[in-house]
């Protein structure tokens, strides 16, 4: 006998009308949906710290800006 339990009351399930079994469904749904997205989000965000991280390692430094625009270093 399955059960759901919903505000502290418990429920069996096959006793539930067709339109609540539905419903339960439609939430069942949703919840897994919402565990994907959640996953989904922290692959993309641990992607995008990497390629932040890489883009960062790219770039350069600023005297070599400065060297690459053709200015003067001058020291001292």
């Amino acid at each position: 006998m399955a059960t759901i339990k919903v505000d502290d009351r418990e429920f069996d399930i096959d006793a539930l009308s067709p339109e609540a079994k539905q419903q339960l469904e439609m939430l069942v749904a949703c919840e897994n949906k919402l565990r994907e997205l959640q996953r989904d989000t922290a692959i993309t965000q641990t992607a995008r710290n990497a390629y932040a991280n890489a883009l960062k390692s790219l770039l350069p430094t600023p005297l070599e800006q400065t060297m690459a625009d053709g200015d003067t270093l001058k020291l001292g």
